[in-house]
């Protein structure tokens, strides 16, 4: 894991830790730069003209501070992190959506549920007998049957 100030150009990141005072956290949380945000930077802070970041359909250009504040961990570079079912997880983990198998139906209800690629996810609760598993996906708890995470190909993070 790095800072976003060490970001390289057109390379894209998941913000897996925001830290610093309480009154910068919540700026760069007004700003979008939350935990499980997707952002790509467009120059890096080397560039000379500042470090300019893509969040959300927008451009930002923030501070050399605020980015030293923002731990990421990049996305598009191959990892030697395996890819598992979500199944697989172990409880109170957290991951990134790598792919969606199964046929057309499952891989679109997924899909209308928020579990796209590079979505990060925080397994919550399994039940007792394995069935369902309680999931934090983009602010909000989802319960999905064991059979559908297992369709579900995913990376572990540490956050």
């Amino acid at each position: 894991m790095a800072t976003l100030l060490e970001g390289t150009t057109q390379q894209k990141y998941i913000i897996t830790k925001v830290t610093g005072d309480h009154a910068l956290t919540t700026r760069l949380a007004e700003l979008g730069l939350r935990v499980g945000k997707m952002v790509t930077v467009v120059n890096s802070a080397n560039s000379g003209s500042g470090l300019v970041i893509y969040l959300t359909g927008q451009r930002l250009a923030i501070s050399q501070s605020m980015a030293e504040k923002v731990t990421v961990t990049p996305l598009d570079k191959p990892q030697n992190i395996p890819t598992l079912p979500l199944t697989d997880m172990p409880i109170h983990s957290s991951c990134v959506v790598f792919q969606l198998i199964g046929d057309k139906a499952v891989r679109k209800r997924l899909m209308d549920m928020g579990l796209t690629r590079n979505t990060l996810i925080q397994i919550y609760h399994v039940a007792p007998l394995g069935d369902p598993i309680e999931l934090q996906v983009r602010g909000y708890k989802l319960s999905i049957r064991k059979r559908d995470a297992a369709n579900i190909l995913v990376k572990e993070l540490q956050l």
